[in-house]
């Protein structure tokens, strides 16, 4: 019988494919719907020495203290690095933007920017305008004059060209160079360029340079609420005298500023998309030159779709596995806990029921034997019976005995089946009692 050998061999037939189906489930959920998160990300930054770059050797080491290897690559500025976070073959991970980056695309990279999702916004940025020796208060005070702009790919040059197309400036009025940094500062110090236009936070090593010069003038833009009308990722802020030391700068200083961003490629792995936004809370949390302690980093005016990981990452902080716990080992424990423990319950519980129910079987069956075996007694205290019904008894209370041997009872029934013969050789001396009469 079927039954009684799937049940008596229920380890083997039962048990084990049980155990095996929940662990290749568990193993394709781990895999397929819950992998764990890479063990080494990519951040592109921008070209070395610079403050972008010097930021991603500070997260990674900050990275490397939760078990995630962060490889930084340098670039050309902000193009290069949406492309590295678009791109279909070995694509970056993590990337600096500088802000504004995502209205000053082309048509086809704004139709493309759900791609990409900030993380936070992490810097306020100046638009730093400094010209040899003259005084500048409006962009089309620039007209003829030989500006270095910075390379071609980089935020700066994308937001110069902006602002001077807006001042009705055609590009043949005026001379473009693409030093940057170091190389900017000595070009304007040596009057081979007339102003230099960059976008920096005030703590940069460039803005530093550029305010020991004591040619350099710094520009204050006195029409600064039209620009940001046109440019609604720029804000106006007021520099007082003095803000930036020594004396930096001589006056009030209407600076336009710009909104730096951590961003991510959409495809970024939910766990890591947290850990680098809780690593920018301990980045960028302190007080700046531009923001209060605690300001940053937000999720305001954002060029890209904020990830949900990071909107409750800034709100709620990280989930509480991954406060108490170490990185991986909170991983760990989430599919432990989300995988691992329904599919051994649901696992259990089949090893617990499908026996059950096959053991019923055959318990139902050894009943109906001893329902057909009590009508037989029934019949049997009748006052009178014939001699043809008696035969029919014997015949049934045969075949009975014939399955009961043929039955492949299992170990923990071998009680019930030996009484239950033991009632069968009962009956069949009655009938023969009754028949000898």
């Amino acid at each position: 019988m079927f039954v009684a050998s799937l049940y008596q061999k229920k380890w083997l037939l039962i048990h084990l494919p049980i155990a095996a189906a929940a662990l290749s489930v568990a193993v394709f959920a781990w895999k397929v719907f819950f992998p764990m998160p890479p063990t080494q990300l990519s951040i592109t930054t921008a070209g070395a020495p610079g403050s972008y770059h010097s930021m991603g050797m500070r997260y990674a080491e900050r990275f490397a203290t939760y078990g995630v290897t962060l490889d930084v690559k340098t670039s050309d500025g902000s193009q290069q690095n949406m492309q590295r976070l678009r791109a279909d073959q070995n694509p970056a991970d993590l990337a600096f933007l500088q802000g504004g980056f995502g209205y000053l695309g082309t048509s086809t990279e704004r139709r493309e920017r759900s791609r990409i999702e900030t993380l936070a916004n992490i810097e306020i940025e100046g638009a730093w305008l400094f010209t040899r020796n003259r005084t500048v208060t409006s962009l089309s005070q620039l007209k003829g004059l030989r500006i270095s702009v910075g390379r071609d790919g980089g935020g700066s040059r994308r937001v110069a060209l902006k602002l001077l197309e807006q001042a009705q400036i055609d590009l043949k009025d005026v001379t473009l160079s693409a030093e940057i940094g170091e190389q900017s500062a000595k070009a304007l110090e040596q009057g081979r360029v007339d102003a230099v236009f960059f976008v920096a936070p005030h703590d940069s090593t460039t803005l530093k340079i550029f305010l020991a010069m004591p040619s350099a003038q710094l520009a204050s833009f006195s029409k600064s609420s039209a620009i940001v009308g046109r440019n609604p990722y720029l804000e106006p802020r007021l520099l007082a005298q003095g803000a930036l030391g020594g004396g930096s700068p001589q006056r009030d200083t209407t600076l336009l500023t710009a909104t730096a961003s951590l961003v991510a490629r959409e495809e970024l792995h939910p766990a890591l998309k947290r850990l680098a936004t809780a690593v920018s809370t301990e980045m960028h949390a302190a007080e700046g030159l531009f923001h209060r302690a605690g300001e940053f980093p937000s999720l305001r005016r954002l060029d890209f779709p904020s990830a949900p990981q990071a909107r409750s990452t800034l709100a709620d902080g990280l989930p509480f596995l991954e406060r108490t716990l170490p990185f991986w080992w909170a991983q760990v424990l989430q599919r432990l806990l989300l995988i691992v423990l329904p599919v051994a319950l649901l696992a259990g519980w089949l090893m617990l029921l499908i026996p059950s129910l096959l053991r019923w079987s055959l318990e139902s069956r050894i009943t109906r034997w001893y329902g057909e075996l009590k009508f037989i007694e029934n019949d049997l205290l009748q006052a009178d019976v014939p001699g043809l019904d008696l035969a029919r008894f014997l015949n049934r209370l045969n075949a009975m005995d014939k399955n009961l041997l043929d039955f492949r009872c299992p170990k923990d029934l071998m009680a019930r089946c030996y009484t239950l013969r033991q009632h069968i050789d009962f009956v069949r001396m009655r009938l023969y009692s009754v028949r000898g009469r």
